[in-house]
């Protein structure tokens, strides 16, 4: 039995899982309803999760999607993953984070002693949660192929590329690609993505 599981980002939806059950045939394909916000929450959910399917299932794919993909590094899986699509992903939360700090004008000094930093986008800055990604640094060794947007704003061509050299992943760029696929061009060249990796 083989399991291919979906982990959505930030204000997605495990049901973005089923635009994925026609590119995998003879898979169980799973959304991961997590309920979690941050990632000492998210690694114990994910990790739980994928090892009870591993339990069920001879093989285990992941696809996981921005925070998601950050999120499913953080919880230490790699032992019950066989291989692994990351789209869009965060793979430097610090520099996510500072970068934040930088547009909001918001110091280290100034963020340690408020803890917390409402900003009108609604994107909370966090003393706590920066402090925990940078004491819980990523490992990853799973066979992984990445695609990118070359229009993202969250994650710098220089970052992914470093990322992917680092940790011996295939990166693949749509050079009109954002942050979030979603257009029916997007979706598209996703959909050749993943049906060509499949394929090799």
């Amino acid at each position: 039995m083989k399991a291919v599981i979906y982990i959505h980002g930030q204000f997605g939806s495990p049901d973005e899982a089923d635009h994925y059950r026609n590119l995998f045939p003879g898979y169980d394909v799973i959304g991961l309803d997590y309920k979690g916000t941050k990632p000492w929450e998210t690694a114990e959910e994910i990790k739980d999760a994928i090892a009870e399917y591993r339990n069920s299932y001879d093989e285990i794919i992941v696809i996981a999607n921005s925070i998601g993909a950050y999120y499913l590094m953080n919880a230490v899986v790699e032992s019950d993953v066989d291989h692994a699509y990351f789209i869009s992903p965060i793979v430097d939360m610090e520099k996510v984070i500072t970068d934040m700090m930088l547009w909001a004008n918001v110091s280290e000094e100034e963020l340690q002693e408020k803890g917390i930093i409402k900003q009108e986008n609604g994107e909370d800055l966090s003393w706590e949660y920066l402090c925990y990604v940078r004491e819980h640094p990523l490992s990853w060794h799973v066979p992984t192929d990445i695609l990118y947007g070359g229009r993202d704003f969250l994650t710098s061509i220089e970052t992914i590329t470093s990322f992917a050299g680092k940790h011996n992943t295939s990166l693949t760029i749509m050079e009109d690609g954002e942050h979030w696929f979603h257009t029916i061009q997007q979706m598209a060249f996703l959909d050749r993505w993943i049906s060509s990796l499949k394929q090799e």
